[in-house]
């Protein structure tokens, strides 16, 4: 309901805007497990927090034969903003190969890293696979070699809680939308030595301290890195989300999506020739399966006659799928939400369609 601007405004309006606007860096702060609200910086979405480490500490730090580690597992997001930066630095991508159960190939990774690795970049749960990697474990050898390690929590941080700290990580990212959030709000977590180091991606307002045609100087972190009017309302948004889930029993909400994970997977089973992709103990609810005789997008269709919403496609991650032979699948996803009886009823649409095929 507010109806001002942030930051610039004497009054009462633009003070209330501000003091929401400011609650939800706070909110942001104490989901990621961060004590400096001042290392939340607000971005669009996890796609627009990668390009800003890509191009500001990217384009800072890389350098000709530089190495930029990128799990196969990873969204497009984190992928091609570093072919991006690497092409213009003239640095390379080394991928990240995955086990035949989606796990990353940690033997691989430890041959991988080395004194030309500058970043890793890394989901910390697989939009197609559903693997959780070892984060703070792959984290703590990146630092050995002096690597960053950005780490893309879009699918993470409702499915279970985070703690930037602990992990170590040196940027997070997620998105609003992946957390009961509006769409077009997101949040880059980078350490506050590294932010301050970081040269502004975009100019304008918000992001200065004093502006000259002789010099302009910049505001402190986090605002240098946030040019112009904010997303305020999807802040606002996020900050209700932010303060429902965590009015909830975050341990049980994460043992409930596990019992269920397990539940659906062992239903799927049951479907006879349904091929289940990735498998990786912890996993969380991601379940993406083809079924033999029937495309992927039309699948998703029939399934969607039934009350039934799943994903068909590459799910922009590509690499991911060709890794298992694929260029296409369906997705079905969990929420601490579903229940049992949603599973059944998307095991009896399978069976149901698979009838019909055969018929």
């Amino acid at each position: 309901m507010g109806t001002s601007n942030v930051h610039r405004g004497a009054h009462t309006l633009a003070k209330q805007a501000t003091q929401v606007y400011e609650e939800g860096r706070e909110e942001a702060a104490k989901l990621l497990g961060t004590q400096d609200a001042g290392e939340i910086v607000f971005v669009r979405g996890t796609t627009e927090a990668v390009n800003l480490v890509a191009q500001s500490w990217g384009r800072a730090n890389l350098g000709v034969g530089d190495e930029i580690l990128v799990s196969a597992a990873e969204h497009h997001s984190n992928l091609v903003p570093w072919q991006l930066i690497a092409k213009e630095r003239r640095a390379r991508i080394r991928p990240i190969p995955l086990l035949p159960d989606g796990q990353l190939d940690q033997d691989a990774y430890r041959d991988l890293l080395g004194s030309r690795t500058k970043l890793v970049a890394l989901t910390h749960a697989s939009n197609v696979l559903g693997t959780v990697p070892p984060v703070a474990e792959m984290t703590a050898l990146a630092h050995r070699y002096g690597a960053k390690v950005l780490v893309d929590g879009a699918q993470a941080v409702s499915h279970f809680p985070v703690d930037v700290t602990a992990l170590d990580a040196d940027f997070y990212a997620f998105s609003g939308h992946k957390i009961f959030a509006p769409t077009g709000i997101g949040v880059l977590f980078g350490k506050r030595e590294l932010l301050e180091a970081m040269p502004p991606w975009q100019g304008g307002g918000n992001m200065i301290d004093s502006v000259g045609f002789e010099e302009t100087s910049y505001a402190p972190v986090p605002h240098r890195l946030e040019a112009g009017t904010g997303h305020i309302g999807g802040v606002a948004g996020l900050r209700a989300a932010l303060r429902y889930l965590a009015g909830l029993d975050r341990q049980a909400a994460t043992a409930y999506e596990e019992q269920l994970t397990a539940y659906a997977m062992g239903a799927l089973a049951t479907v006879p020739g349904l091929r289940l992709i990735g498998d990786a103990p912890g996993k969380i609810g991601v379940l993406t399966f083809l079924l033999p005789g029937t495309d992927p997008m039309a699948l998703a269709g029939a399934l969607d006659q039934q009350g039934i919403a799943v994903r068909a496609g590459h799910h922009c991650a590509q690499p991911a799928l060709a890794a298992f032979g694929l260029q296409s699948a369906v997705r079905a996803s969990l929420a601490l939400y579903n229940t049992v009886q949603d599973v059944d009823a998307l095991v009896s649409a399978l069976q149901g369609v698979q009838a019909a095929s055969a018929g």
